[in-house]
């Protein structure tokens, strides 16, 4: 079951060409490894176990949501039920961390794997509780855009975090440097989020269909800031389609038509790339950082911003 997730074997067991898609988690423990003047390489055990554990949230996630076909295949739990899945996903979760004890492998002293092991179990509480904020934002009509950035911080910005500062910890740095990269990129990963929250609502072609978590009345960046900021017959309407029980996708182009009246799209995406800008200035003057290394960075931000697609 977890080879068939990561795209490795298809439903009869076999072996399947192609390749999953890059996420931003383990881009970022490479790229901060190798910014501060590390061997990328050393930083491989990072990556495999942030991407490990992203993969817990998406097959968990994919119960939650209810979700039969999140991408290009069923899902674990429509395959093989939830019961499974919740069985597969907390196996993701087990590897994430045993491989994060990788790092030793590579040199790295025993006491700095454990903070790297620790702040790998940390995140994975805090994007638990974003995941819970989300959830019950689904219930809510009203979600201010500070609860929103909180919960991206959370669910989004948690596991980017650990995996910047995990990376530089691979690199040999120090306490206060792996800190700073913590917090650049907790901020990455909070663009990356709304991101993919714009793309999850506008789709490949602009046209807002896709396989969108709008169904479960999920609450994203643009539709808050509509219920923010638009006028009161706007908010009307948009509580009218809400308040059904169940959203059919015709309502999802009258709610994307509604978006656009509001600007919601170009906002979000400056709101993504504010993140992107406020993860890099973060950097400034921290000592070590190559000139090469925040170049990489910043094209690595850049395509956060973009929904890392």
């Amino acid at each position: 079951m977890l080879r068939y997730h990561l795209g490795w074997l298809d439903q009869q067991g076999q072996p399947q060409a192609g390749s999953a898609p890059l996420n931003l988690q383990p881009a970022l423990a490479l790229a901060s490894c190798g910014a501060l003047g590390g061997d990328f390489r050393n930083a491989l055990p990072v990556a495999a176990s942030v991407e490990l554990i992203y993969n817990f949230t998406l097959v968990h996630g994919d119960v939650q949501a209810g979700r039969a076909e999140p991408g290009d295949r069923p899902s674990i739990w429509w395959v093989w039920g939830p019961a499974q899945a919740i069985n597969a996903g907390d196996g993701l979760h087990a590897l994430g961390r045993t491989t994060m004890m990788r790092l030793a492998q590579k040199g790295v002293p025993a006491d700095r794997v454990l903070k790297a092991v620790r702040s790998l179990d940390m995140a994975c509480l805090t994007l638990c509780e974003g995941q819970y904020m989300d959830l019950e934002f689904q219930d809510q009509m009203m979600v201010t855009t500070a609860s929103y950035l909180d919960m991206i911080g959370r669910k989004a910005g948690a596991l980017a975090s650990c995996a910047a500062e995990s990376g530089a910890l691979a690199s040999g740095a120090g306490d206060e440097v792996c800190s700073k990269f913590g917090q650049m990129g907790r901020s990455m990963g909070m663009a990356w989020q709304i991101a993919r929250d714009i793309e999850d609502l506008w789709g490949e072609h602009g046209d807002g269909m896709t396989p969108s978590n709008v169904l479960n009345k999920k609450k994203s960046l643009p539709l808050v800031h509509t219920l923010e900021n638009a006028k009161v017959s706007v908010k009307r309407e948009l509580g009218s389609i809400y308040m059904k029980r169940v959203l059919e996708p015709g309502d999802i182009a009258k709610m994307i038509e509604i978006l656009d009246g509001t600007d919601a799209r170009q906002t979000s995406q400056a709101k993504a790339q504010e993140f992107v800008d406020q993860a890099l200035a973060g950097l400034e003057g921290v000592s070590g950082v190559s000139q090469d290394g925040m170049e990489a960075l910043a094209s690595l931000g850049r395509w956060a911003a973009e929904g890392g697609r």
